[in-house]
């Protein structure tokens, strides 16, 4: 049987994302694979190339022949230079950057009060609520009033 390692595509149209597999070479392009042993993202930045080291150097060892993609990526992460015995098989992977968590300003330099101030308006409305909700109990109050003393009359 011959084996080749090659990608197998997955994703929607314009966003393709690979997975580095081994397959019979007679088997379709995103057929049933007999082993999968990594991931290719090329449209991150940088991309993403994940490959199981061990199951790649494996893999050569049996036999599987890389497509040419493949063998660039091997070459990329270093495991084709480790297979061949060649020098550089630490690879030219590039990782992408940590991000940074937020770091908020000191408060010393923070101001202690808003920016622009409250409008007058909002304020207005506010204290007109407050005066009306104590001047409807005095008024019930008073017009409780009359009604019993004219009901005592």
């Amino acid at each position: 049987m011959a084996v080749k390692i090659r990608l197998k595509r997955f994703g929607k149209i314009r966003s393709p994302f690979y997975r580095v597999v081994i397959m019979d070479s007679r088997q379709k392009r995103d057929g049933r694979s007999i082993e999968e042993i990594g991931l290719y993202h090329p449209l991150r930045e940088p991309s993403l190339i994940e490959i199981d080291s061990d199951r790649a150097q494996y893999w050569l060892g049996v036999g599987a022949q890389p497509s040419e993609q493949v063998l660039a990526l091997l070459k990329i992460t270093g495991d084709w230079q480790k297979f061949k015995g060649l020098p550089g098989a630490e690879g030219t992977l590039r990782r992408p950057e940590e991000k940074k968590p937020f770091e908020a300003p000191e408060s010393s330099s923070a101001p202690k009060e808003a920016v622009t101030p409250k409008s007058k308006k909002a304020e207005k409305p506010e204290e007109k609520a407050e005066d009306k909700a104590e001047e409807k109990p005095a008024d019930e109050k008073a017009a409780a009033e009359p009604s019993e003393t004219g009901a005592e009359a």
